[in-house]
């Protein structure tokens, strides 16, 4: 009987070393990509049974990435793994159609059982963040953003991208070579401009719209 098989997606090759030496026993590995787009592309051209993805990936991430698979094909099966124990995170993902949000710190204990799951088309989200994402999406209201917002600065959108990639303040300030005062400056002022209240609106904004 052939084995399911999984695509891994990660921009870290130990990540997806680790992750090939966790599931080979009982998957066939289908093959890896180390970007969101390489990921789009792979999902289409290998049709995996299982895709399992981190969420900060360069070109594309990987909830936009899950979405974009998904859309293509309705059947996809995807799990994001990621070190983001973050709510909103989850509840992206979830509606981006993934089936599964395993935390990378907890990958050798449960990302072979919401493999499993996902291949029954059965929804898993790590336990210690379960209650609080069924909670959250059972009655939240949309983001909505200011009927007169101006369009963000190309600064104020590529801070509010890379934030909803996952990336911390301090990596951001390294990657477009500012200080993180002005990380925060802009982003703060993304907030304002759309008339967001939080840094999870803000998040939930780019990623329906920047990715």
């Amino acid at each position: 009987m052939a084995r399911p098989r999984v695509l891994l997606a990660d921009d870290h090759e130990i990540v997806i070393e680790g992750l090939r030496r966790i599931l080979e026993a009982e998957f066939e590995i289908a093959g890896t990509a180390g970007d969101g787009r390489a990921l789009v592309q792979s999902a289409v051209e290998l049709r995996p049974d299982v895709i399992v993805a981190d969420i900060s990936m360069p070109l594309l991430n990987g909830i936009e990435a899950t979405r974009q698979i998904v859309d293509a094909n309705p059947k996809a099966r995807v799990i994001i793994l990621t070190m983001h124990a973050d709510v909103p995170y989850a509840i992206e993902a979830l509606d981006a159609g993934a089936l599964g949000y395993v935390l990378k710190s907890s990958a050798g204990q449960l990302l072979v059982t919401a493999i499993r799951e996902a291949l029954r088309s059965r929804v898993f989200v790590t336990p210690s963040i379960t209650a609080d994402v069924v909670q959250s999406r059972s009655g939240r209201p949309p983001v909505r953003t200011r009927k007169d917002a101006q369009p963000l600065t190309a600064r104020q959108r590529e801070v509010a991208r890379l934030i909803s990639e996952g990336r911390t303040t301090k990596e951001i300030a390294g990657i477009i070579h500012v200080s993180v005062r002005t990380v925060e400056f802009h982003k703060y002022g993304a907030m304002e401009t759309l008339g967001l209240k939080s840094v999870a609106e803000l998040v939930h904004y780019a990623m329906k719209n920047l990715a």
